[in-house]
């Protein structure tokens, strides 16, 4: 039996939350491995909504544990605020249920400062981040400077360690014209809030290595997507931590060869939010419809996302370097009722034809999509949970953006309720 990694295979956005979700009932430990509460997971269970942003998609069920692991950069009083929040709706989060590793970083309120005086100064030429300190916790981790978990259980250390921490934030603010960073008031909250987080943190990778022994299988979920991966993606409009299946391994302290089935989760048309190239937006009624239907806003910022046609060169090319076995196609349903749908095939540059994206943000910004145009269908897809349930031009549909992906459909969701899923071949068992 493999274990599986989820991670998504555009710029985010792809219903990572319901499939994973769907998936760890197949699972004993759902593992996070990158990423911070900048992501944004929507799970609908009956008429139940449940919007995570930290905790993994696996918390919803009880009988699973869930793990952060020490790829994932937490911001203490978040997770703290996350876990009350879902509570509220009957989900019971403990140390019982839930692990965090111990040598996680911290994000900061001075992380969040320095990320949006950064923003605000580059004006125009903003990355479009959620200003809530991930990048400047990953460059902190970097640096070796950073705060971790684990040394929230020394508070005799822990002073000297902020002092070391504020010299190269403080400089930071103070050349960016905002308000500095106070020492003691900072001090104090995290020996505040140190025995409520600490019973969570543990060496996680113990646990998944006797998990792993034992022949438990293990869900790794991804945040964010390969396109926004800070090697692979459209830099520099991406996030700071690798968004590809390799991060599932070192983000959570197993090997590579425990990693196993990689599931990409893949939306049937492409979505962006903030800034960054986007060769296959639509600025038309098309469009507007596909963010209406779609519902697409952030999680987690309520931004509303740009929305665009399939991109088969771009998925093609996270599938490659993400390590990609099989894709989950979400979202099919929003397709309904399209006179005519369109696939990106290839693109093109100063005349030349491109089969891949190429890195150069410039570059990026000037190609132009060739389409390949589809029929579309006037049957709802909604709800279906079999073959037999789809439109044979929706099928037809799904089989070419296979054939131009080079990657198989193993999952096809059809609405974001939890059953709406029709499994091709299931990844725990590949």
């Amino acid at each position: 039996m493999a274990n599986v990694a989820v991670i998504g295979a555009q710029w985010g956005d792809e219903g990572k939350g319901k499939i994973v979700d769907w998936l760890s009932q197949r699972a004993d430990i759902v593992v996070r491995f990158q990423g911070g509460h900048n992501a944004g997971h929507t799970l609908v269970i009956g008429n139940v909504e449940y919007r995570l942003s930290l905790l993994p998609s696996g918390v919803v069920r009880q009988d699973k544990l869930s793990v952060i692991g020490n790829g994932v950069v937490i911001d203490p009083w978040a997770f703290l605020k996350e876990v009350e929040a879902i509570a509220t709706k009957g989900v019971a989060v403990s140390p019982d249920n839930l692990k965090i590793a111990d040598n996680a970083t911290l994000i900061l309120p001075s992380h969040g400062q320095i990320d949006r005086a950064r923003e605000e100064a580059r004006g125009i030429r903003k990355l479009g981040t959620t200003g809530r300190g991930i990048g400047p916790a990953y460059e902190d981790k970097a640096g070796r400077r950073a705060i971790r978990v684990c040394d929230l259980a020394d508070p005799e250390s822990l002073g000297g360690k902020i002092d070391d921490l504020l010299l190269h934030h403080n400089a930071l603010l103070r050349g960016l014209g905002a308000p500095e960073a106070e020492r003691a008031s900072l001090l104090e909250s995290l020996l505040a809030l140190a025995p409520r987080l600490l019973p969570y943190a543990e060496p996680v990778w113990r646990r998944l290595d006797e998990a792993k022994r034992a022949g438990k299988r293990i869900l790794f979920e991804g945040a964010q997507g390969v396109m926004l991966d800070v090697d692979h993606g459209t830099y520099p409009f991406v996030t700071s931590s690798q968004t590809v299946a390799g991060q599932a391994a070192s983000g959570s302290g197993v090997g590579p060869g425990a990693v196993g089935y990689v599931l990409g989760i893949t939306k049937a048309y492409t979505t962006r939010v903030g800034s960054g190239p986007f060769p296959t937006e639509l600025h038309d009624d098309d469009g507007n419809r596909l963010g209406e239907r779609g519902k697409e806003f952030g999680t987690v910022t309520g931004r509303k996302r740009r929305c665009g046609w399939f991109d088969a060169v771009m998925v093609r090319q996270a599938i490659k370097v993400g390590g990609i076995t099989g894709i989950a196609l979400t979202k099919l349903d929003v397709l309904d009722g399209f006179a005519e749908l369109k696939v990106c095939t290839g693109y093109l540059y100063r005349g030349e034809r491109l089969d891949h994206l190429p890195p150069n943000a410039a570059v990026q910004a000037e190609i132009t999509p060739i389409y390949e145009t589809f029929e579309g269908w006037s049957e709802s897809t909604r709800g279906a949970r079999s073959w037999a349930d789809l439109p044979a031009t929706s099928i037809k549909y799904i089989r070419r953006i296979e054939e131009l992906i080079e990657a198989p459909v193993a999952l096809l969701s059809t609405s974001p309720e939890r059953e709406d899923t029709i499994l091709v071949r299931d990844p725990f068992d590949d």
